[in-house]
């Protein structure tokens, strides 16, 4: 097939957005299709010095970004949702141009995969697929009060946008003339219109590199030494995971817990940590580049991603990809994507902080305690990954979308 593909998030070497545009539009050129991507002009050196190292055919880059006034919008995140909804209308008319030129069989609107932004490649006349979009996951109710006021606000803010985003004639538009919608979560799919909902399904959009995951796994030795790797922000839940691990240090003096990353809440979360008495239990690495990331898997009894609303989780296959166990939330992306095989899921329905916070701090307990049960998860999270990898994912995708295009002819 010939795909024009939408991606204003496509970098390579980079986790998140940035890594979903990138992979699908790689692992499209080595199924066969014939890729034409519009993405941003910021990414334009990134992605050429990246391609100068791959040998790949059939893969078309289209550079576009707004004039240099709209730059302000994007600085410190204060307007990126503004910034990519004047994109999407200056993207849509490369888009137009390429198709005029070239006969495609469908456009994919890839990123950013958020369900309330709207994208204005339905208006090309041609097959229409959207996502894997995100964004449908709210915080559970009785875990809302576990966060200070000005987040909470913000979550609540959150939570009125989402449940008003069909009020948006774009959006509206889109999801009318869509051929296809997949959904990161059932969350999401929940969110979308009756209307909408038999054409679209639940579809993982996160993968891993194969060269990533480890070739061996080795027993690792007895510890209580856990990660965190993600934006610190409350929504994330690293403050029920400081509160869990406090109490596991009753157990492990010893403990430590590394949290890796940078975020507005940086501060505060700083501070409950030294009020729970944990200053010198608690390393706060900061941001790391994404190649070192890599490393830092190796070294820990479990990672710990206790978010409360996350569409996806990259990291949580990162660390499965190096035999690293994980505890998660039941919620959104995380839970879905974590196997009770090689990880602990902490239920959180009509549960309430204490009740979430006493069960994560002994998910962490029975790993410290248990070489068996460590050793056997790490086993099984390498195999879990070596079927999760980018090729696995976009290649079931389109195998789906192909399936669903020769039905409708």
């Amino acid at each position: 097939m010939r795909v024009l593909l939408s991606a204003y998030a496509c970098e390579p070497e980079k986790g998140s957005e940035p890594g979903v545009g990138w992979h699908w539009t790689i692992e499209l050129a080595r199924l066969g299709h014939e890729v034409d991507v519009i993405t941003r002009s910021n990414n334009r050196d990134s992605i050429e010095k990246a391609l100068a190292d791959i040998p790949i055919t059939g893969l078309h880059f289209h550079y576009y970004d707004l004039p240099s006034w709209g730059n302000w919008w994007k600085q410190g995140n204060r307007g990126i949702q503004l910034y990519y909804r004047l994109w999407q209308h200056g993207a849509y008319h490369v888009a137009k141009r390429l198709a005029y030129n070239v006969q495609f069989d469908l456009v994919h609107s890839l990123t950013f995969g958020n369900f309330r932004q709207p994208s204005f490649m339905c208006r090309l006349g041609l097959p229409f697929v959207i996502g894997p979009v995100g964004g449908g996951e709210v915080t559970p109710a009785l875990l809302r009060g576990s966060y200070p006021a000005i987040p909470a606000f913000k979550e609540m803010l959150r939570e009125i946008s989402i449940k008003l985003a069909f009020l948006d004639p774009a959006v509206r538009a889109m999801y009318r003339q869509a051929t296809l919608v997949f959904c990161k979560t059932w969350d999401t799919l929940a969110i979308l219109p009756a209307s909408c909902r038999e054409k679209s399904r639940v579809q993982l959009e996160i993968g891993v590199e194969p060269h990533r995951i480890r070739c061996e796994v080795m027993a690792r030795a007895a510890s209580a030494d856990f990660l965190y790797a993600g934006r610190l922000v409350y929504m994330k839940g690293i403050h029920l995971a400081l509160e869990a691990f406090s109490i596991l240090r009753q157990d492990w003096p010893n403990a430590t817990f590394t949290i890796i990353g940078t975020g507005p809440n940086e501060t505060p979360l700083k501070r409950l940590s030294a009020t729970l008495g944990l200053r010198n239990s608690v390393r706060w690495l900061g941001w790391i580049p994404y190649d070192e990331m890599w490393l830092q898997y190796c070294h820990y009894t479990a990672f710990v991603f206790p978010s409360l609303h996350d569409s996806s989780g990259n990291v949580i296959l990162e660390a499965l990809s190096q035999a690293l166990p994980v505890i998660c939330l039941d919620t959104g992306g995380p839970g879905e994507i974590l196997s009770p095989s090689c990880g602990i899921i902490i239920p959180v329905k009509n549960r309430s902080k204490a009740e979430v916070v006493r069960d994560l701090a002994t998910a962490m307990r029975n790993l410290a305690d248990n070489n068996e049960l460590r050793n056997q998860m790490g086993r099984r999270a390498v195999e879990v990954a070596r079927s999760s990898t980018w090729k696995d994912v976009v290649s079931s995708s389109y195998a789906y979308i192909e399936d669903a295009l020769n039905a409708s002819q």
